[in-house]
């Protein structure tokens, strides 16, 4: 199975996609995490993935090399050093793990995090890459792709998605993901009320009265306690959920960055 996890920044996706990973990983013989960001330690820390950090060395290892690397850590989040390997560099690297893991003979679950500099639109897509999105699950292999541009990523990646875990969008994304829903587009438009003959039934927050669009979940202080996305796939099955009510053992670090203050106007 190849899921699309998409929402704008800051609706959570890490937090979600991290609960997801927990629940499978056990499923799979091997799980394997391309982060970009450093969001994923809380599957080291509780033990569910070893953690690797990808930088210099790592950057001229080779198909083969990465091949052994993976058979001896099959639950590892790789993550990315920032201070040594730009966004190019890193899809460059990405592509020859993916080469790795096409040749490995194994059930796999493979996520890659901030899939738009992975699979980007307006490049070459790398054709390990898309091998790993259009083959994989033919070999075993099933893939969770991670963004919050999906203008950007490459459209051969959503289309090969058998199912998608859509939040807030707005502009040039939520119109890159219309072609792949069979419901009111409005749904992802944070703000919005579309007409309730229009929503499913099984799309309608059951706490409100009204239909309305996903909503981002506050407590009293402004911080963000759940999020609100829609399952769909392509056997029809849809559902609206909330994170407040995922279950999850290991504990989410991502770094939601450093507030900005305003001066003092005279």
């Amino acid at each position: 199975m190849n899921l699309a996890f998409i929402a704008q920044s800051g609706w959570g996706k890490s937090y979600h996609a991290q609960a997801w990973m927990e629940s499978n990983a056990d499923d799979y013989e091997a799980m394997v995490i391309l982060d970009y960001c450093a969001e994923y330690r809380g599957l080291v820390k509780h033990g569910i993935a070893d953690h690797w950090i990808v930088g210099r060395v790592e950057e001229q290892w080779s198909v083969q090399d990465w091949m052994t690397f993976l058979r001896a850590n099959p639950k590892v989040v790789l993550e990315r050093n920032k201070k040594h390997l730009g966004t190019d560099r890193w899809r460059d690297v990405s592509a020859t793990i993916a080469t790795a893991l096409r040749r490995l003979d194994r059930d796999q679950l493979v996520a890659i995090d901030e899939a738009h500099f992975v699979a980007p639109q307006r490049k070459k897509l790398p054709q390990p890459v898309k091998e790993l999105a259009t083959t994989g699950r033919g070999a075993g292999t099933s893939t969770i792709w991670i963004t919050q541009r999906p203008a950007e990523i490459d459209k051969t990646i959503l289309t090969q998605c058998q199912a998608r875990i859509f939040g807030a969008l707005d502009g040039s994304d939520l119109d890159a993901v219309k072609p792949y829903i069979e419901y009111p587009e409005d749904l992802h438009n944070k703000g919005t009320s579309p007409p309730a003959s229009r929503v499913p039934d099984e799309l309608l927050p059951p706490d409100r009265e009204r239909p309305t669009s996903v909503q981002k979940h506050e407590d009293n202080e402004g911080n963000t306690i759940g999020s609100e996305w829609i399952y769909s796939d392509d056997d029809g099955k849809k559902h609206r959920v909330n994170t407040q009510n995922v279950t999850m053992n290991s504990t989410h670090y991502g770094s939601e960055g450093n507030d900005l203050h305003p001066p003092q106007y005279g």
